[in-house]
């Protein structure tokens, strides 16, 4: 990831400037600590580990909290040392530690690969420390451990934005190259294949007898081609946002795009122009009843018969209705139908919407076909 990277490089360039600091400051004051030795060891623990961080954090694959542990530990442990290194009353004066400034690496180290939280975690560490190196809290203790959980806290946070804008853009990236894509095969299908159905129905109807029938079926092919080729799917969110399924499957899929394959001749399917997302399994409930929706338009109202499939999104809920222009059901037949046993519309249907927490509504008037309205809330328990 692009940000991230150059957040690693930049922090990279920070342990250095950093500990250039560290040893100067050292270097400085070393004739005034109980062990000077001590704290050139230090020194040169410092130097090795921004070393081998500055070569280990290049790889992503080192970037992991074991690395991140150890790093917030040597801080730590230098923080630490400068209670046992220098003289007693400078530790009791609130001198610099050992490492000074360099202590806050790591913190910003966890805030780019955790977030924020992460990131408060390692500056409490960090604090901690301070506390036990000085022997108790002080206006200056408290004052660094501010410092350290406002620096881990709002690295982590830009960092997790960052991590969603990027995200973002990568997916309006590939629909904007889908739908270039799409573009230039409609505009080669309109020039070929649509010309030649439409030729093929007119010249059948001209015709008559068998190659009506022929220019009919030419016709509804037509017609299916246009809707696919007009239609605009929507990405689903990716998987590597956050609730996604440990296999790789999206989160959350778009309703528009799985309800757009039942569009054919006899099926019209209208949806809003912003994707319509659910989570995955609500999803695929949802496209299970709008199929079973159909098989019932199918069966009672004749393979002759048009559909039309309408998506609103609300604000709460999502709303799918399936109409059909069909001789509509006899007054009591779902009654009947559930007193018999038959289960398709009891279960194909409503139990699905109510296992959703949804609601189901029918409407039918003879010779003027039947409608189905289910909503089911937008926020699921399963996403």
């Amino acid at each position: 990831m692009g940000v991230e990277q150059s957040l690693w490089r930049a922090l990279t360039v920070f342990r250095i400037l950093a500990l250039v600091y560290a040893i100067a400051r050292y270097a400085q004051e070393a004739s005034e600590y109980r062990h000077p030795l001590g704290g050139w060891a230090i020194m040169a623990l410092l130097v090795g580990w921004t070393a081998a961080t500055a070569y280990g954090f290049r790889n992503p694959g080192f970037r992991e909290p074991p690395l991140l542990v150890v790093d917030v530990c040597v801080a730590v442990g230098c923080v630490l040392a400068t209670r046992w290194l220098d003289q007693p009353e400078r530790v009791a004066q609130g001198m610099m530690t050992l490492p000074t400034v360099w202590s806050s690496a790591p913190v910003l180290a966890c805030a780019i690969k955790g977030g924020w939280k992460t990131g408060s975690l390692a500056a409490l560490a960090i604090g901690a420390a301070d506390i036990a190196e000085r022997g108790a809290l002080t206006a200056d203790n408290q004052h660094n451990i501010v410092l350290l959980l406002l620096a881990g806290g709002a690295v982590g946070y830009v960092v997790e934005i960052a991590r969603v804008s990027e995200q973002a853009l990568a997916r309006a990236l590939q629909l904007e190259a889908a739908t270039r894509e799409r573009e230039r095969l409609a505009r080669d299908i309109h020039d070929s294949v649509l010309q030649v159905l439409a030729l093929v129905q007119r010249r059948g109807a001209e015709i008559g007898g068998d190659a009506a029938g022929l220019g009919r079926l030419a016709g509804e092919q037509e017609v299916a081609l246009r809707q696919l080729i007009s239609a605009t799917p929507a990405p689903v969110e990716s998987a590597d946002l956050p609730g996604s399924g440990a296999d790789g499957e999206p989160a959350r899929q778009d309703l528009r795009v799985l309800l757009g394959g039942f569009a054919g001749a006899r099926v019209t399917v209208s949806a809003p122009g912003t994707p319509v997302l659910l989570p995955t399994p609500a999803a695929r409930e949802v496209t299970a009843v709008v199929s079973a929706a159909l098989d019932n338009v199918r069966r009672h109202a004749g393979e002759r018969a048009n559909a039309w499939i309408l998506v609103e999104d609300e604000p709460d809920e999502i709303v799918v209705s399936v109409r059909d222009d069909g001789p509509g059901m006899a007054p009591g037949r779902l009654e009947a139908a559930r007193a018999q046993g038959r289960l398709g519309v009891a279960q194909s249907i409503e139990g699905r919407v109510r296992d959703m927490g949804g609601s189901v509504v029918w409407s039918s008037v003879a010779g003027e076909g039947t409608e189905l309205e289910f909503r089911v809330p937008r926020q699921q328990g399963s996403g």
